[in-house]
């Protein structure tokens, strides 16, 4: 068996076929080694990938060819080690069962992999990382893979793009610098003075139905309820009249929006008129007691003509009108975490800025929060809220290029959507916020596992007689927003030559079937959560590989689902593009 050994790792090394990998990836693993490639394991204590050195003891390679162990072997796991790396044990342990792999890894401790798989670049040696020919990683990708960097890269799309970046991305402020806080602040005002108009047209007879009758069950763990749910009663209870410019001052404001819009007042050195034109913190209350209490709104038929006409002209110049609904919610997120922690909504401008403020402790700053506005007109599935995790890879980011992955899956939430309760169960559909409620289905015809591929969809859609709408205007948005956000990000990328990344991007699809950008992730999990992703996380590994890997030695072989989305032409660049450049002058004076 030692000879066995001996003669396959002189191979690998001549072929230069010498992985490791770090993270919870046994699919990876097993492919490699179909390929003839032998692995560098890492130790189980530290989780580090570090040069050794190259003394290595003869007696104990015999002793592991003879079947013995030695201390690292027989280690046990951490109890307080990470739940990800907990479960990389007891995958190792179950494909450890075949002795000879084990000698393998041993035989070459002090070679350096060819190939690195890894969950996270910063436990990798530094010194020993240049040496790797090909890593699954990228550094510095905060631009792109935190909420915050995201929020701010996109904001350069005019440079790259001529492309409104209200057409894909929802509004989004990161609070902890004053000028975002101040527009999001007007965002909140203005959209609260559009919501009002909407909600002043949408009668029933003779009651306003702005707002919908809360569930009888409203109690969820897992979500603040003081934070996020303002249930309206059942019936409106009596309240003091509201005061009648009310209308009128809505309609003020949206007239002065629509003039900033036309860019009336493009020579206009004072603030904002919307800032200034009406008493805001009045105005505010007012409008929650329409929203959220539903108090009633009687309007003439001249301010209905007028509520229309308005509504119709900011329809023409604000492309997120129709996901924005009537009752002004925003979701608040912290900017580098994942898999939905932290996440709070609310619908009023107080508590979206006091959150903000309690949720910055002495680990956390202000600034490392962004408030988007929730998208509160979803495309929904028998009454549920999903999102889409879509993947792609880049290969190299000078010149960019992209691959597209052409299946993806489906995220259900557990309860019905509405918009009554914020709780995590109605409005986050990430899979680790997902499974603390098991016990709740909100409709048979959603799958148990709260998962479905995107096939299911299309025959979904099919039956909506919409069969056209995912490769007419789902999946071409869906790739315009992934290269938008690309191009915007990759001027702040660490790129290194050899190196690529798989990406998991986060959608959400609205009535028209529009895709919106939510996030996009780095390193996105291969945890088999449902039998769908079982496969779908299997092939994409597999296909990614293909890509990376086969692909250099035939480049005509099949790469699976991957299509190429973009290829830059290979062009010389000089130009650094930045929000530092200004223009500077005086004006001219006639003779």
């Amino acid at each position: 068996r030692l000879k066995k050994a001996k003669l396959r790792v002189e191979k690998a090394i001549k072929e230069k076929k010498i992985f490791a990998v770090q993270g919870p990836y046994p699919i990876i693993r097993r492919l490699l080694r179909a390929r003839g490639w032998v692995e560098r394991k890492l130790p189980r204590k530290s989780r580090q990938l570090k040069q050794q050195p190259g003394d290595q003891k003869k007696q104990k390679v015999e002793k592991r060819a003879a079947g013995g162990s030695d201390k690292q072997r027989e280690a046990e796991p951490n109890p307080h080690r990470e739940d990800e790396d907990k479960k990389e044990d007891k995958e190792q342990c179950s494909e450890d069962s075949d002795d000879i792999h084990d000698l393998m890894s041993f035989l070459v401790q002090d070679q350096v992999p060819n190939f690195l798989w890894t969950i996270r670049l910063g436990n990798i040696d530094r010194e020993l990382l240049p040496r790797i020919e090909v890593v699954n990683r990228f550094p510095r990708l905060n631009a792109l893979c935190t909420k915050e960097g995201l929020c701010q890269s996109l904001q350069n799309l005019p440079w790259f793009e001529q492309v409104d970046l209200n057409t894909f991305f929802p509004r989004c402020y990161r609070l902890g610098f004053m000028g975002e806080q101040e527009a999001f602040i007007e965002d909140f005002r203005l959209t609260a003075a559009r919501s009002l108009l909407k909600l002043a047209l949408q009668k029933v007879g003779d009651r306003p139905v702005g707002t919908e009758q809360p569930p009888k069950s409203d109690r969820v763990s897992g979500w603040p309820r003081s934070h996020v749910s303002h249930p309206m009663p059942s019936t409106a209870r009596p309240r003091s009249s509201l005061y009648p410019q009310l209308v009128e001052e809505a309609l003020e404001v949206c007239e002065q929006h629509l003039s900033v819009l036309g860019h009336q007042d493009i020579d206009r050195n004072t603030p904002s008129p919307c800032r200034t034109c009406i008493a805001w913190d009045r105005f505010l209350q007012e409008y929650y007691r329409v929203a959220h209490e539903r108090i009633r709104l009687v309007l003439s038929k001249k301010q209905q003509e007028q509520c229309q006409d308005v509504l119709r002209r900011l329809e023409e110049q604000l492309p997120q009108l129709g996901i924005e609904g009537n009752l002004n919610v925003w979701i608040l997120k912290p900017s580098a975490k994942s898999r939905g922690r932290g996440i709070v909504c609310s619908k009023r401008l107080e508590e979206v800025l006091e959150l903000a403020q309690s949720c910055a402790g002495s680990s956390a700053r202000v600034c490392e929060w962004v408030v988007q506005k929730y998208v509160e007109r979803p495309l929904t599935i028998f009454d549920t809220k999903f999102d889409i995790r879509q993947w792609f890879v880049v290969t190299d980011w000078k010149p960019l290029t992209v691959w597209f992955y052409q299946d993806c899956y489906l995220r259900f939430c557990s309860r019905p959507f509405s918009l009554c309760h914020l709780e995590p169960a109605r409005h986050l559909c990430n899979v680790s916020i997902q499974k603390r409620y098991k016990t709740l289905q909100p409709d048979p015809r959603v799958p148990p596992d709260k998962i479905w591929s995107n096939t299911e969809f299309q025959e979904h859609l099919a039956q909506l007689g919409q069969a056209d709408a995912w490769q007419r205007v789902i999946v071409p948005g869906m790739k315009a927003a992934i290269l938008n956000a690309l191009r915007c990000a990759r001027d702040h990328v660490g790129s290194r030559k050899g190196s690529f990344e798989l990406f998991g991007a986060d959608f959400l699809i609205g009535k028209d079937f529009q895709p919106w950008l939510l996030e996009i992730n780095s390193c996105p999990t291969m945890s088999p959560s449902s039998v769908v992703t079982r496969r779908l996380c299997a092939n994409v590994q597999r296909d990614t590989l293909r890509l990376v890997l086969d692909r250099k030695d035939n480049p005509t072989c099949s790469i699976g689902a991957f299509e190429l989305l973009y290829r830059e032409a290979a062009v010389s660049s000089c130009l650094s593009v930045g929000l530092q450049l200004e223009v500077t002058g005086c004006s001219l004076k006639n003779p």
